[in-house]
């Protein structure tokens, strides 16, 4: 497969001129923010769109409005600018260790919080378990309308989407949960990550789990929720030790991908551990994390 240059950069000045632009140009278009994945296309031997439309400058896209009862975040926040904002929410743990901690640090201060969802063949996103964990829903708008759905739905449709379509934010809830993410890297920054785990839970004054969502990423091509281990440990003390013992039960649920960084039998192999190191994390430990050249 051959790689060309972009004939055209269109710089859109707003959301509607946006809309329209990407609806304008088609299956030849598509939006650019950070530019992080698109930019390594030659690298993996990707043709480029003959035309983009940079979405960047839109002051819409680049804000975080936080409020009493949700987070609102544009799809064109930097990883860096979401863990800063949020760092002081303890609810958001999940989300600004997630976003602070991919990549590296020049990567984390231009890829996109939008970009990180929408690029259906990056299956080692470390922020979309995180969203998934919280419930996240995102918003879909073309030229003619709005439609909000759940972050698990979009992952499902997005690379089917009519040409025209931006994800234009995401909404996050506001309750009050003890979150973490734990994350095998294989060495150092910079590394994508083996196996990801995102948990959210609450308990009750018992400290029994009230509710539970866990969300595994990098294993599959697609992250997802842990549906059966979540209910598992609803209604029990939150043990990091148990809630390890039935992970390694249930690892069966997930069908590991192979990859030049790790087989897919040992990404299945240090699940139990990932859980086991989120609900020390979402306690309030801090067990480092190791790393599989350690």
């Amino acid at each position: 497969m051959t790689t060309h240059a972009s004939e055209s950069i269109y710089v859109a000045r707003s959301l509607p001129d946006a809309l329209d632009a990407l609806a304008e140009r088609g299956g030849a278009g598509a939006a650019f923010a950070g530019g992080t994945w698109i930019m390594r296309s030659p690298i993996r031997h990707e043709p480029l769109k003959s035309h983009y439309v940079a979405i960047g400058r839109i002051p819409e896209l680049a804000a975080i409005r936080i409020a009493p009862d949700a987070v609102e975040i544009g799809a064109v926040v930097t990883h860096a600018a979401l863990a800063a904002a949020l760092m002081d929410i303890p609810e958001f743990d999940v989300l600004t260790t997630a976003a602070g901690r991919s990549a590296n640090p020049a990567i984390r201060t231009m890829a996109t919080i939008g970009g990180n969802l929408a690029t259906s063949d990056f299956a080692a996103a470390d922020c979309v378990p995180a969203l998934l964990c919280l419930d996240a829903e995102v918003e879909i708008a073309t030229p003619g309308s709005r439609e909000r759905i759940p972050l698990q739905r979009f992952l499902g449709i997005r690379s089917t989407l009519a040409a025209g379509h931006l994800l234009t934010r995401i909404i996050l809830p506001r309750n009050g949960r003890r979150t973490a993410h734990a994350r095998l890297s294989l060495r150092k920054a910079g590394d994508y990550p083996v196996a990801i785990i995102s948990l959210a839970v609450s308990c009750d004054a018992a400290g029994r789990v009230a509710s539970a969502r866990i969300a595994v990423g990098s294993v599959e091509p697609v992250a997802r929720r842990w549906e059966r281990l979540e209910a598992a440990i609803v209604g029990r003390p939150m043990d990091p030790v148990s809630m390890a013992e039935l992970a390694a039960e249930f690892t069966g649920d997930f069908v590991g991908r192979d990859g030049v960084e790790a087989p897919a039998w040992y990404r299945l192999s240090v699940l139990p551990s990932l859980v086991r190191r989120a609900a020390v994390a979402a306690l309030g430990g801090a067990e480092p994390l190791p790393r599989m050249d350690s």
